[in-house]
């Protein structure tokens, strides 16, 4: 899969009270870079701990569910898009369907 923007998650790991947000980023990015995901069935074999939201889009839980990333799959062009990457109170703030 082709990941747009890791430019984003780096952002979020370059703030200074989410650094340990890093390496479990860097390891999703990793992991969901090599992935060849066609259908939310395969997204869920690989990460039963994820929300499956309307219209593609995914809520990762990240660094033991300290953190939501949410994505949106294209799987016809093999792009994901991230969405949002931040706290569980900020997540709480945004809408997760429209972002």
């Amino acid at each position: 899969m082709h990941i747009i923007s890791r430019k984003t998650i780096k952002d979020f790991w370059e703030i200074p009270q989410y650094q340990d947000a890093e390496e479990p980023l860097k390891a999703w990015f990793a992991e969901a870079s090599k992935a060849t995901w066609k259908t939310p069935a395969e997204v869920k074999s690989q990460y039963g701990s994820r929300s499956i939201i309307h219209n593609n889009r995914f809520v990762f839980n990240i660094a033991g569910n300290k953190y939501r990333l949410v994505v949106k799959i294209h799987y016809n062009t093999g792009v994901i898009f991230i969405r949002f990457i931040g706290t569980h109170a900020q997540y709480d703030q945004i809408d997760v369907e429209k972002i």
